[in-house]
């Protein structure tokens, strides 16, 4: 195998500013203790989506449009969380907006724009999550349950389509990376009575890689430098430095030793940022 670090892309000095520009402008709003985050969400998705009829009266256009406008404001829709009886309403209320705005901007044209993505995301989770590290890392269409249940350490990336279900919590350790189309657990339901519902921590530790489509069942705590193999399933509590496979995934070798790697130069890292 080949050693392959990510190498830096350039991205043209106006484009930088200008996203740059943009993200100091929600992000001074967020800091505003007086923030109506739900009336941040609505205008920033208007313009995202339908910057057009941005300032119209929404009672002249069509009622299937007025519709779709207001699917722009978090609080005219549900989200499968605001059901669940144990919810904090009072917390969610900060987080859902924040949610809303991150799933928004994932359908837009923006969404596969790494270099944008990654910073406008990392912005949200530092106000989503109940804590997150340094360089955090999200990639296009990850979906959250609560987000106030995650806790979050340095260097982590979490890659597309990934499911974070953090009603019981959900700790990602240091260096933690979760491939495209993965699922994190972290609450399950009675065998006969579905309203019957347990809700552990699910931990992955420091240097653990859930790769592609693997699932973690709730309450797991994958030990560090664990790796789950593709489309494995966690049920039990894993090894550290250990490789696991299969459904339900079983331990198939341990990790051979060897020296760390050198250094690189992460593209997308935090102190980068201006």
């Amino acid at each position: 195998m080949v050693f392959l670090p990510n190498r830096n892309v350039d991205i043209a000095d106006e484009s930088a500013r200008l996203y740059g520009a943009w993200l100091s402008t929600i992000e001074e709003r967020l800091d505003d203790p007086s923030c109506d985050r739900y009336e941040l969400c609505r205008s920033v998705l208007m313009e995202i989506h339908h910057p057009e009829l941005v300032g119209v009266d929404p009672q002249t256009l069509p009622l299937s449009t007025q519709v779709l406008l207001a699917q722009m404001d978090a609080r005219s829709v549900t989200l499968e969380p605001e059901y669940y009886a144990e919810a904090d309403l009072e917390r969610y209320d900060l987080t859902k907006p924040l949610i809303w705005m991150w799933e928004g901007f994932d359908r837009s044209a923006l969404g596969e724009n790494v270099h944008l993505g990654v910073k406008f995301r990392r912005m949200l989770a530092k106000r989503i999550f109940r804590s997150c590290g340094k360089h955090f890392k999200a990639f296009h269409h990850v979906k959250l349950s609560f987000g106030y249940n995650m806790d979050v350490g340095d260097n982590v990336v979490v890659h597309r389509h990934v499911l974070l279900d953090d009603r019981g919590g959900i700790q990602l350790g240091d260096g933690a990376s979760i491939s495209d189309f993965a699922n994190i657990y972290s609450h399950s339901h009675d065998l006969v009575e579905g309203r019957d519902i347990t809700t552990p921590m699910t931990v992955i530790g420091a240097g653990v890689r859930i790769t592609y489509h693997a699932t973690v069942m709730s309450g797991v705590h994958v030990a560090d430098g664990t790796m789950l193999g593709s489309f494995g399933m966690a049920t039990r509590d894993t090894d550290p430095e250990s490789v696991y496979a299969g459904i339900p995934a079983k331990k198939i070798r341990d990790k051979p030793a060897r020296a760390r790697p050198p250094a690189t130069l992460d593209p997308l890292a935090e102190d980068e940022e201006t």
